[in-house]
C-alpha cells in the first residue's frame, strides 16, 4: 500500500518520485498513485538546478 506520504516523501533526498498501486482500468488503461516532495522537487529544486546551469555556462 505505497506510496505513503510519511514513509516516502524524502525518497532520493526529496528529488525522487514514488509510484505505486498500479492497476488496470477499463476507462484509462491504468490507474496509479504518484507522490513527490513539492517543495524540494518544485521551486527549491528548480532554483538549485538553475544556479548549477548558470554556473556551468559561466554566468556566475
Amino acid at each position: 500500500d505505497r506510496p505513503q506520504s510519511r514513509l516516502d516523501r524524502n525518497l532520493e533526498n526529496g528529488m525522487g518520485i514514488a509510484v505505486g498501486r498500479l492497476r488496470e482500468d477499463n476507462l484509462f488503461d491504468y490507474k496509479f498513485t504518484c507522490l513527490s516532495h513539492n517543495t524540494i522537487r518544485g521551486a527549491a529544486g528548480g532554483g538549485i538546478l538553475m544556479a548549477e546551469l548558470l554556473k556551468a555556462e559561466g554566468w556566475l
